[in-house]
């Protein structure tokens, strides 16, 4: 199933393939700062994709995750960029959200593309750790907040454990959107306390 709601075994049909290809926007931006060594989004969150986004996270679409990955996946410069990672932490959710909505999107993205990157590179495994930084407080969304509301909304929302599982390892963290950075930057400072050997980040969309 994909975004024109059409069946198809590739779960993308020619005519999304097309527009994704014409939205197509992979970039990477170098962090100067003792936290995130890169972050990095696919496209910009507008349009189609945006359209698309809230299918998938807020109208019960839970199978366009394989349209948007098995997209992205084709990418060489996306691989490259997987590269230089170990361990990908999907932003987690709070579990009555995730009781609510059924699934964490940005977990099945995570998953989908270490399990199809795994397959394409068959050495360097990139894992999916979703048990060590988690979400206490069901706060509220974060799309549905200005600016200002947005930034004390994430605070003190996530928590780390099973720190020894990150120590001295290269992580890039996942969610499905980028947009004021706030929520990234309380799980970055989250997973910094576990010693990494750097931290980067990547969303789906940025909101430009």
């Amino acid at each position: 199933m994909d975004f024109a709601g059409k069946l198809n075994k590739n779960a993308l049909c020619n005519k999304c393939k097309i527009k994704l290809k014409q939205e197509e926007k992979f970039e990477i931006e170098k962090i100067d700062n003792d936290i995130l060594k890169e972050k990095a989004h696919f496209f910009a969150y507008d349009g189609f994709i945006r359209d698309g986004i809230i299918l998938y996270k807020f109208r019960n679409r839970p199978y366009l995750y394989e349209s948007f990955v098995n997209f992205i996946i084709n990418n060489k410069n996306f691989l490259d960029f997987l590269k230089s990672y170990d361990i990908i932490i999907p932003v987690p959710i709070s579990k009555m959200r995730l009781k609510t909505r059924g699934y964490n999107q940005s977990t099945l993205l995570a998953n989908k593309i270490a399990s199809l990157y795994n397959k394409i590179q068959k050495k360097n495994a990139i894992k999916v750790v979703s048990d060590v930084l988690l979400k206490e407080e069901d706060t509220i969304e974060q799309s549905s907040l200005n600016k200002t509301n947005r930034e004390s909304n994430a605070i003190g929302a996530y928590r780390l454990q099973n720190k020894k599982k990150l120590k001295n390892k290269n992580i890039l963290i996942l969610d499905d959107i980028y947009t004021t950075g706030n929520t990234i930057l309380e799980c970055s400072q989250m997973i910094k306390q576990a010693n990494p050997k750097s931290i980067g980040v990547f969303t789906i969309a940025k909101d430009l």
